[in-house]
């Protein structure tokens, strides 16, 4: 029996009904399926049926993004913690100002591609270039979202997993601080040195030297306890639910005799190591304040002062607070690079990777064997120089040794000469 003919309705579009089961009651439900065309309704019908043979929910309500993004964040908020929530918060914030409103059924790949390229060249927040983790905590987001539409039988498939990295702007490098910067930290006179000095010489994270109080601190047995963390929650620190990081973040770091004599010398004004202004666990503000601060002082001591740039243009700058502004000219340290700095000092020293990966608090070893190899590869690049060296001298000793043999014989045959001349 031939099929019959589509005929447009008054409104000009095509309607095709595609049975698809029975309602509560028993009664038979069918789904309106619309089109421009009588091709393109068809062709939707035809969809809609593969879609329900693959098991695909066809009845379920079509929801927005935002819908399935809530969904999804209630579930997150019982598995993570506070900070990675917050992240994970942030990234859906950001989606939906893009396609929140959008049904999820009709979001394409295309859909998020052309939104992480957007967000690669300029951040929503910043206006600058997002960095790779942004780009990569934006990504992992959508594709959570969409994954559970998909297990919910709402989805065939998750269009995020198509999509690709788009290149953004290389992350900012870390390094350890060289011999002359470790003298500025442990010299120069500041609220935040103690600060500095641990987390130089103990390798503890910002989020760890924040909650640190003095009961922490062994000087006897020369310990330091990490067992407690604090991670930046809409602009405030707060201590994790159980108390650290990670498992592996509750450790015993033991410091060097050089930070237990700093300490000691330490007057200590609050349970606390490092506190704000008003003697209180830092914000997010007070620290920022506190850090440029401190790279202020370090700056005008050891860059402005020790430099040419002391005198620029017939004046001297003799403050900090130069109205006219103090050119910046030493590197901004940050937390992290003494962190790293701390790294360095045990592989120079020595101790093996186990160790230092306890020292550090770091979950994997991997973490802390991609510090050494970067190291070994620094380091040993360099000792092959000692070899050039060492080969050069050795070089140098021969010609030294053939001419020293030279004058030795030269000696010799001038002594026997004079030996053997008859007297004057």
């Amino acid at each position: 029996m031939p099929r019959r003919k589509l005929k447009p309705r008054a409104d000009g579009r095509y309607q095709i009904n595609v049975y698809v089961g029975r309602d509560d009651t028993g009664k038979q439900f069918y789904k309106t399926i619309y089109g421009s065309t009588a091709k393109e309704v068809e062709e939707k019908a035809q969809q809609l049926k593969v879609a329900m043979h693959k098991g695909i929910d066809v009845n379920a309500k079509m929801d927005t993004f935002e819908d399935w993004a809530e969904k999804w964040l209630k579930i997150k908020k019982s598995e993570v913690k506070g900070g990675q929530y917050a992240a994970y918060k942030a990234a859906v914030d950001s989606w939906n100002t893009r396609i929140g409103n959008a049904e999820i059924s009709k979001l394409r790949t295309i859909d998020f591609q052309d939104a992480l390229i957007d967000l690669a060249e300029k951040n929503d927040n910043t206006g600058k270039p997002s960095s790779k983790k942004t780009l990569l905590n934006r990504r992992i987001t959508a594709a959570g979202i969409m994954q559970l539409a998909v297990d919910n039988r709402v989805l065939e498939y998750n269009p995020v997993a198509a999509t690709r990295m788009p290149k953004t702007k290389l992350p900012r490098k870390r390094r350890a601080l060289l011999e002359h910067e470790q003298k500025w930290i442990c010299d120069l006179e500041h609220d935040a040195r103690p600060a500095a000095m641990i987390m130089m010489y103990a390798g503890l994270r910002r989020g760890e030297m924040i909650p640190l109080t003095w009961d922490d601190i062994d000087l006897a047995k020369g310990i330091i306890s990490v067992n407690k963390s604090a991670e930046c929650v809409r602009g405030k620190f707060v201590l994790h639910q159980d108390s650290a990081k990670t498992a592996e973040s509750i450790r015993e770091v033991h410091i060097p005799k050089r930070l237990v004599d700093f300490l000691k010398g330490e007057t200590r004004s609050g349970a606390l190591v490092t506190t704000s202004k008003k003697g209180t666990l830092h914000t997010e503000s007070s620290w920022i304040r506190l850090w440029e601060s401190y790279l202020a002082d370090l700056n005008f001591e050891y860059g402005v002062k020790e430099s040419e740039l002391r005198k620029e243009n017939g004046r001297e700058y003799t403050s900090k607070f130069d109205p006219d502004g103090v050119p910046f000219v030493i590197p901004r340290i940050t937390p992290h690079w003494l962190r790293h700095t701390f790294a360095t000092l045990l592989y120079l020293s020595g101790v093996d990777v186990l160790t230092a990966m306890k020292q550090l608090g770091h979950t994997d070893v991997k973490t802390t064997l991609s510090i050494y190899t970067h190291l070994d590869k620094v380091y040993k690049a360099k000792s092959m120089t000692k070899l050039d060296t060492y080969l050069e001298d050795q070089e140098k000793d021969e010609d030294d040794a053939e001419m020293d043999g030279f004058l030795e014989n030269t000696s010799q045959i001038l002594v026997i000469e004079d030996y053997e001349m008859p007297d004057a």
